[in-house]
């Protein structure tokens, strides 16, 4: 069986996209081929677009967002917790620091 990708950004990009108060803005798609973090285009309204493997059943997809949100960002799982959006694809994340 082959083995799963992950693509991710780079950190600072990812960084810059949170605000003053910690939050980061986030669509997230689940039953994707692949999971993979990107950015929006320069000067495109919007936030990070996040796509997981996980299926949306149990709170398994918000679970892999956040783990794919922490490795991408090289922070602890434990650091991040989904302030608004949490049956939702447009999610907002806090990421404490």
């Amino acid at each position: 069986m082959s083995r799963m990708r992950t693509a991710l950004t780079p950190r600072a990009d990812l960084e810059r996209l949170i605000d003053a108060q910690g939050y980061l803005t986030i669509r997230a798609t689940p039953n994707a081929a692949a999971n993979e973090v990107r950015l929006p285009a320069p000067g495109a309204a919007g936030g990070v677009n996040l796509r997981t493997t996980a299926t949306p059943e149990d709170g398994k997809a918000n679970d892999a967002v956040l783990a794919l949100l922490a490795k991408a960002l090289g922070c602890p799982r434990s650091a991040l917790t989904i302030v608004r959006g949490a049956t939702a694809r447009n999610k907002v994340i806090h990421v404490a620091r």
